[in-house]
């Protein structure tokens, strides 16, 4: 029994399964051993009905809908079972809300969203007033600062901005978001947001300073890769760019100064007689003649 009961354990382990019994847990079981995630939503659902880990349930399954294509539903069986659910769950469950409105492009709500996250951590009820929380990332914990979330939720208000093809407003939000706390993928949706208002200049500082960071020896580390890549692609296309909007200025001046011209060359006169005159003229002189 003892070796069996250590089995047991392993297994649950290895697989990231509750122990015990119960609908949770056979869903769990359908989603990460079986595969089978359309039969694991059938068991989601028995669970929150049935009350059994409700907030677990509950944002799992939302998980498992969001990866089905199924964003849509899962917004509103969270709207319809969040109130089972504790108030420590809260703030995780707006957090899936957001990502699953972002899913399905729903942008509206998912800015009215982010607004109200901000709005918490402006009036001290973040965090249930803790100065930090305990996320969880690719099954990883972490600490996650009242600071890192505020540059976070504004990076992801700036991007719906984006979406909506409001650069003022979103290179505002990235700007505070930069001061809070700098990031290489903010620093890079900035730039963006100064190109599309053809501020070149300005977008180039921006996108080399994440640049520079990123090869710096203090904080290479902390650069995501990737998001170096796209800020050196990104200044390729910013110094195109320019070049681009160079010629076209030149070009504008030649075609002024080509009107200038145009405009001071003297005019050929003309006859003060309608048209219908000049056509009679010929026939009179043939006359004459």
């Amino acid at each position: 029994m003892e070796v069996a009961s250590i089995e047991e354990m392993s297994f649950h382990v290895v697989h990231k399964i509750p122990a015990g019994e119960g609908p949770y847990v056979r869903a769990k079981h359908l989603q990460l051993v079986e595969k089978d995630l359309e039969a694991s939503i059938l068991w989601f659902w028995k669970a929150i009905n049935e009350r059994d880990r409700v907030d677990s349930a509950l944002k799992d399954m939302a998980v498992v809908m969001k990866q089905q294509d199924q964003a849509e539903e899962a917004v509103e069986a969270i709207k319809s079972f969040r109130h089972l659910c504790s108030n420590h769950s809260q703030d995780s469950l707006d957090n899936l809300l957001i990502d699953l409105y972002k899913k399905c492009g729903k942008v509206e709500e998912q800015i009215v969203m982010l607004k109200q996250k901000l709005r918490m951590i402006y009036m001290g009820k973040a965090f249930n007033g803790k100065t930090t929380k305990t996320a969880r990332s690719h099954g990883k914990k972490f600490q996650v600062s009242i600071k890192q979330e505020t540059a976070r939720l504004l990076g992801n208000l700036g991007w719906a901005y984006m979406q909506q093809a409001n650069y003022m407003a979103a290179e505002a939000v990235y700007r505070k978001a930069q001061m809070i706390e700098p990031n290489a993928n903010n620093g890079c949706n900035l730039g963006v947001c100064l190109i599309n208002q053809g501020r070149y200049d300005e977008a180039r500082s921006i996108v080399t300073t994440v640049v520079d960071r990123g090869f710096s020896s203090a904080t290479a580390a902390a650069v995501d890769r990737k998001a170096l890549q796209r800020a050196k692609k990104l200044l390729a296309e910013i110094d195109q760019s320019i070049s681009v909007s160079e010629m076209t200025r030149r070009l504008g001046e030649e075609m002024l100064k080509s009107l200038d011209i145009i405009e001071e060359a003297p005019t050929p006169s003309k006859s003060k007689r309608l048209p219908v005159f000049e056509e009679i003229s010929p026939f009179r002189d043939q006359m004459a003649f």
